[in-house]
């Protein structure tokens, strides 16, 4: 599913990832564990193709990312991403928010999945009527429309209290029961509770 062979970047002269390789077998919940500046951040952002490494290669869904024509339709159809700061639109409602990243093939199941997460009340509301744990809910929402095959979190709980952290890890640990991988960067140690296997960083190396 994701095949990382010895990944290294630099952000300049400095260097923060060392010559990193590791597997990660499809319907896996993986746990980036790491101080911060251990490298965590840039390696999720390498692996979720917001990033192109300095050196190392990278095969997602079996297609290496180098080769990817459109990445774009590439990730539409294969990637969901969940951050700290759920980035919704404030001038659109919540059903628009995620439309607005459907395929079109998959607007119709935006009400089945607002009403799975809980929040079916909210498809009419905007951002800023909500909670932030009702927000992450509707990015997570966001995520998980298209059916991706991977999903990547990068501090998906970091501005919620633990009873929303909760709820979204046990959201994110479902999508395991459809074949969906799931990739979550965190200082949050509670996110082994949900994980099957953890990678632990120090000084840019698993």
């Amino acid at each position: 599913m994701i095949k990382v062979s010895n990944l290294s970047h630099f952000y300049g002269a400095e260097q923060v990832l060392f010559d990193v390789s590791f597997e990660i077998k499809e319907g896996e919940f993986i746990f980036l564990s790491g101080d911060s500046g251990s490298g965590k951040s840039t390696l999720l952002s390498i692996l979720s193709t917001l990033l192109k490494p300095s050196s190392g290669e990278l095969l997602l869904a079996n297609s290496r990312v180098e080769d990817i024509k459109n990445i774009d339709v590439f990730r539409q159809e294969n990637i969901g991403f969940v951050f700290q700061f759920h980035y919704l639109i404030n001038y659109l409602s919540v059903y628009e928010n995620i439309a607005l990243a459907a395929i079109d093939s998959k607007k119709p199941k935006i009400e089945k999945l607002l009403q799975d997460l809980g929040i079916s009340s909210l498809s009419s509301r905007y951002p800023n009527e909500i909670s932030g744990g009702q927000r992450q809910r509707v990015a997570l929402a966001r995520a998980l429309i298209n059916e991706p095959k991977i999903i990547f979190a990068d501090e998906p709980t970091g501005s919620l209290d633990s009873a929303n952290s909760k709820i979204v890890y046990e959201l994110l640990a479902n999508a395991l029961k459809n074949g969906t991988t799931v990739v979550v960067a965190s200082h949050d140690m509670h996110t082994q509770n949900y994980a099957t296997k953890t990678l632990k960083m120090l000084d840019g190396r698993i």
